[in-house]
């Protein structure tokens, strides 16, 4: 169920040293609660893993091994859009569809997390709406730990005249970042609407 999908615990608390990355969707709009989740292991999962994924909801787990693609790319690309205020944050499979009215960013699937499919970078996403909506105004913008970049872009999006600069201790996260700004039209730069990204 949809609650069920919330309240999962950190995969590391469920699974130890070697969690997979844990992905809950729902495939049937007109099903509100009935949830999916996918867990995505870069080996293959014991037989305490596949009784651990049972006990986490109904049905018997299904195993499926996945091709030489990247693992995270594949987890992350059957992903819904989110709306969180005024954004609609979807992958390249649903260009095109966000609702009119709302700023829409284009994450892509890939090796860095920040699609806003997890609550703590839409709970974020809601949050900069609110407080652009009480006439909150930010010269200086801070996105510590910014993963695929989106946070930094939504609150250049709120605030275009602000100086933002985007971090993360993972290389990779940045060169993602970089590639999102392009794809999402976002300056990078040191200057005022600009994005400076830095490892």
């Amino acid at each position: 169920t949809r609650g069920q999908a919330e309240g999962l615990p950190d995969a590391g608390e469920l699974f130890g040293d070697n969690p997979p990355v844990l992905v809950a969707d729902q495939p049937d709009p007109d099903k509100p609660d009935e949830w999916l989740l996918h867990a995505y292991f870069d080996h293959a999962p014991s037989a305490e893993d596949v009784a651990q994924l049972a006990r986490l909801g109904s049905g018997e787990p299904r195993l499926e091994q996945l091709g030489e693609d990247d693992w995270v790319t594949m987890s992350q690309a059957g992903l819904a859009p989110i709306r969180a205020g005024r954004f609609f944050v979807h992958t390249p499979t649903h260009r095109g569809a966000a609702p009119p009215g709302a700023v829409a960013f284009e994450i892509d699937a890939g090796l860095a997390f920040g699609t806003g499919q997890h609550a703590t970078t839409a709970g974020c996403l809601e949050a900069l709406d609110i407080l652009h909506c009480n006439g909150c105004r930010f010269a200086n913008i801070t996105d510590i730990g910014t993963g695929t970049g989106l946070l930094a872009f939504a609150a250049l999006a709120l605030w275009p005249d602000a100086r933002c600069i985007a971090t993360d201790i993972d290389e990779q996260a940045i060169a993602v970042a970089r590639d999102n700004a392009a794809i999402n039209q976002v300056a990078i730069g040191h200057g005022a609407g600009e994005l400076l990204l830095a490892v």
